[in-house]
């Protein structure tokens, strides 16, 4: 009978001591649970404020002041802008490098192909020396860097609608050094310039014509031809 007593009396201690720690723990994960949340919160309180100038996107639109939409908004209107901006002038760039540089019919491309012309025509070889020698380059200017020289060129539209294109430019040979001049016209409807006349003068030799539309006869040359108020020797 003693045992029993014992043993009953023993039963509900122990059952209190198996329930001790619980409250702890559970008291443990509230506070790790209380801790977490309000460091986010802290952390979402204490951001950068949201300007123009420092936003890089990574806050929510939701998360946003009124003040920091309308500075978001305006950051992208200013980007927005910007590249239209740039596509604009890399238009313009572009088209003017096609139309005075890269087009078939472009001022270079026609100063390109007289000058290689010259210096595969036989008579002119004949005058200026190796063609491999020959050099070309613009009106004479006190800047000795031969590629400052600008080349003479001028554009008229006639009364009819024809285009006119006229240049000049110089050749220097290891026998001589010359000018030549050019005289492109297109007509309504024509897709090319042809040619009213393209010579080169070499003081001292007659005029070497290389194109004449007017078929006439040439001797000795040496008259400018005279066009829009402008000689051209």
């Amino acid at each position: 009978m003693k045992t029993i007593a014992t043993a009953s009396i023993l039963r509900p201690a122990t059952l209190l001591k198996s329930c001790q720690p619980v409250t702890p723990l559970i008291a443990r994960r509230n506070y790790a649970t209380t801790g977490g949340s309000s460091g986010a919160s802290s952390a979402n309180t204490k951001r950068r404020a949201v300007t123009p100038f420092n936003d890089d996107g990574h806050v929510p639109w939701t998360n946003l002041s009124g003040a920091e939409k309308t500075a978001r908004a305006a950051q992208q209107t200013f980007n927005f802008g910007f590249i239209l901006v740039g596509v604009g002038l890399t238009s313009v760039v572009g088209y003017f490098l096609w139309t005075e540089v890269f087009s078939p019919e472009s001022k270079v491309t026609y100063f390109n192909q007289a000058f290689d012309r010259i210096r595969k025509d036989k008579r002119c070889l004949e005058l200026l020396g190796d063609g491999k020698k020959i050099t070309a380059h613009g009106e004479e200017t006190y800047n000795s860097w031969r590629r400052a020289r600008p080349i003479t060129s001028t554009e008229r539209t006639d009364p009819q609608g024809n285009h006119h294109l006229l240049m000049q430019f110089y050749v220097e040979g290891p026998l001589n050094r010359g000018s030549v001049s050019i005289h492109l016209i297109k007509h309504p409807g024509q897709a090319e310039h042809q040619y009213r006349y393209f010579f080169l003068d070499i003081k001292g030799h007659p005029r070497l014509y290389l194109e004449d539309a007017s078929g006439h006869q040439h001797s000795s040359g040496g008259q400018g031809t005279k066009l829009f108020g402008i000689k051209w020797t």
